[in-house]
């Protein structure tokens, strides 16, 4: 049987301005880290207007800013208790 041992919770914040998405994303470690990430989408004129598509576009490109920023992390802590350099796994 799986314990959870921590959880986290990332707040994210949409923001519509004509035809760009704006997200905002931020959360909290355990050790009191904060990061914030953003990602936008723009539509494209000739597209039509589909709100929850820009909002997943450009969710999970803050999305993706938050995981490089968190696997910086990670690889500078890993650097700082082994003396070596990690290098993240390509994506």
């Amino acid at each position: 049987m799986m314990h959870t041992l921590v959880g986290w919770h990332v707040e994210m914040e949409f923001k519509e301005e004509g035809d760009r998405t704006r997200a905002a994303a931020m959360v909290r470690l355990t050790d009191g880290t904060e990061f914030r990430a953003h990602g936008t989408a723009n539509r494209h004129p000739s597209d039509p207007e589909q709100l929850r598509v820009g909002e997943e576009i450009a969710g999970a490109r803050a999305l993706m800013d938050l995981a490089s920023q968190l696997l910086q992390k990670a690889h500078t802590e890993i650097d700082e208790v082994s003396g070596r350099t990690s290098h993240p796994i390509p994506r």
